[in-house]
């Protein structure tokens, strides 16, 4: 006989990912078949599955099992988030947890490239047909990729950002934005645009007063979260940096296709912004890109936001929280995931840093500095509430932590 009490696990009343087919879709987004659109559909619910399911065992096998054993063995608890990484690389739950979380990584990349390739003329034309001429699109051929992100596949993504098969091709920008929802479930809405609306919505509510005329986002790849800051301040100049001209092209093309005209592209590198002078913006944005950065990388961007900030301007950082010492072993193991299993080589560095120290070395003052939190902003008719999900995987909630400073 069934048993159809209902449970008092939330691990068990969880809702799922809306189907694929709600989602936002754009004179550039891909055309999708049946099967196309179900492989997102399973691979979003596999990751929900993983987090809301299968997380909650793998943290009772540590507290049963695997903490026990370490000290057993070691006649210690367990010290830092690298032993307990360890140690759970021995426990059949973390193994299990850890393999299915890859597979939808590889998966994902495999459906949405798929999908984009078979197809990338055409949306290469497109993109052509909307930006070629276009004075708000800025590529710079000449650019030289830098090591940490060209030798990296982030996320699985082969080529990672800037990646291009053929001139004009924006194959990987395509795949970045419409299966993205994979590792998202949801959870940044119907454009992916959640965290931007999230930001929009921090810095409305703090900083009431607050009228950039100059706004730049530094990584801002498609623009998923710049063109929330555009659309929320219509009558201030917003630019987005990338070193990926797929990004850029797409992003340009997207952004048109949806009616936000107070935006451009620009190709460069977030260490040497000289293109443009000192004092020139109001906001500086960063948002979920500090991770992907190498150490002296991220310290030179640090840089070049104190000296690209106006009077009376604000730089804001949106990431996952810092490996504080509060922070649970176990929490900051699973964190550490990316790190090892995810191409995000420079994860677990950035997460150690001492951010605070980091932005004061760059220029900012210790009084200046500005910490907070966020959570996604979506249509809660068709998605999941971020700030209702009570779910927690440990690198995919759609909540962060908001370091800046206002000078």
């Amino acid at each position: 006989m069934v048993d159809e009490t209902p449970s008092n696990d939330p691990a068990a009343q969880y809702d799922g990912p809306p189907d694929y087919r709600v989602v936002g879709r754009h004179a550039l987004f891909p055309q999708m078949g049946h099967d196309e659109i179900e492989r997102i559909n399973f691979l979003a619910q596999m990751n929900r599955h993983l987090a809301a399911r299968v997380v909650p065992g793998v943290k009772a096998a540590y507290d049963q099992r695997v903490a026990p054993r370490f000290e057993a063995e070691q006649g210690r608890p367990i010290a830092d988030r690298h032993e307990a990484r360890k140690a759970l690389l021995r426990d059949p739950a973390f193994q299990t947890w850890s393999a299915l979380r890859r597979m939808t990584m590889e998966q994902r990349q495999q459906a949405g490239r798929w999908t984009v390739i078979r197809q990338r003329e055409r949306l290469a034309r497109i993109a052509a047909e909307l930006t070629d001429g276009d004075d708000r699109l800025s590529l710079d051929p000449s650019l030289s990729i830098p090591r940490y992100v060209s030798a990296v596949d982030h996320h699985c993504m082969p080529g990672s950002y800037h990646m291009q098969a053929f001139p004009g091709d924006i194959a990987n920008g395509a795949n970045y934005d419409h299966a993205g929802f994979v590792t998202t479930g949801g959870l940044l809405g119907k454009y992916s645009d959640g965290g931007g609306h999230a930001v929009v919505k921090w810095v409305r509510r703090n900083l009431p007063d607050f009228n950039p005329g100059t706004i730049l986002e530094i990584g801002g790849t498609v623009g998923h979260s710049s063109l929330p800051l555009a659309q929320a301040f219509p009558d201030a100049d917003m630019t987005v940096v990338d070193l990926g001209a797929p990004m850029l092209r797409y992003g340009l093309g997207r952004a048109k296709s949806l009616g936000v005209d107070n935006i451009r592209f620009v190709q460069a590198s977030g260490e040497d912004l000289s293109i443009f002078p000192d004092q020139s913006f109001d906001w500086i944005q960063t948002t979920m890109f500090l991770h992907e950065l190498s150490t002296s990388a991220l310290r030179n961007i640090f840089a070049e936001t104190r000296r690209l900030l106006k009077p009376g301007g604000i730089v804001l950082h949106v990431e996952q929280p810092q490996y504080a010492p509060g922070m649970p072993l176990f929490e900051q193991a699973m964190r550490d995931w990316d790190a090892f299993y995810n191409n995000e080589p420079f994860w677990s560095r950035m997460h150690e840093m001492d951010l605070d120290a980091a932005m004061i070395e760059a220029g900012f003052s210790p009084q200046s500095l500005i910490h907070g939190g966020v959570t996604a902003v979506v249509d809660r008719d068709l998605f999941p509430d971020a700030q209702e999900d009570e779910t927690e995987d440990y690198g995919r909630k759609a909540a962060w932590h908001v370091i800046g400073a206002m000078v």
